[in-house]
């Protein structure tokens, strides 16, 4: 079974992990259908989005990018210059290609605030991470139980509306899709918990928790 949990400590010691795949971006329509076309052909892939980040209250933005990649190819999807292309929510409703990733409802939320469409065949890895004796919720502490490696989080509040995207942006973009693929099928090769044992776990977790959080504080001298 895997740890169940892990501190920021010490992923922060873990040697970090980059997508080092291939990376297209599709910023014209003309490149959509191409990139969907070869995306089909893997039947299963990472899904992660990205929107620029916003600094004053009350304004907010559509999503920027969405990146869907296999274990050696990542195309991102460069909404800010495409719009949300009809074929790109027709690919995210397809039964027939699997969609893994992190809190997906909220990528799709986001989404759908550029057109309405209904997702089909996701799977979100907090959803499963539970029943192969996981508690933690970030894909970057996830990964790093699984993996002994730290997924960067320095690219996260960049401008992801750029008229260009740097070298950094579309490898962290990348990573993040990618690892939510790895992430699956690492998970799969494992047998789950049963209901006992997860509840077990649960509790004990639970139990962990409260006992930390009634311990006194250290008398400053």
């Amino acid at each position: 079974m895997f740890r169940t949990k892990i501190t920021k400590d010490e992923v922060n010691l873990l040697p970090v992990v980059i997508f080092e795949g291939k990376i297209t971006l599709v910023d014209d329509l003309s490149k959509v259908e191409p990139a969907l076309e070869e995306l089909r052909k893997s039947g299963v892939v990472g899904l992660d989005t990205e929107t620029k980040p916003s600094f004053t209250r009350g304004t907010h933005h559509k999503v920027s990018l969405v990146q869907i990649s296999t274990l050696d190819h990542c195309f991102l999807f460069r909404l800010n210059k495409t719009n949300f292309p009809v074929a790109l929510s027709e690919f995210l409703a397809d039964e027939s290609v699997m969609k893994i990733g992190l809190s997906l409802r909220d990528d799709f939320s986001g989404l759908n605030k550029h057109h309405i469409f209904k997702p089909a065949n996701f799977v979100d890895i907090q959803s499963i991470a539970q029943s192969y004796g996981i508690m933690e919720l970030s894909l970057q502490k996830i990964y790093a139980i699984l993996f002994g490696k730290k997924i960067s989080k320095s690219q996260r509040l960049t401008n992801w509306e750029s008229p260009e995207l740097t070298e950094q942006q579309q490898r962290y973009a990348a990573t993040d899709a990618w690892a939510s693929l790895q992430i699956y099928l690492r998970l799969i090769t494992e047998k789950k918990l049963t209901k006992i044992e997860i509840d077990k776990m649960v509790l004990e977790n639970m139990l962990e928790q409260r006992a930390m959080n009634s311990q006194p504080e250290t008398p400053i001298l």
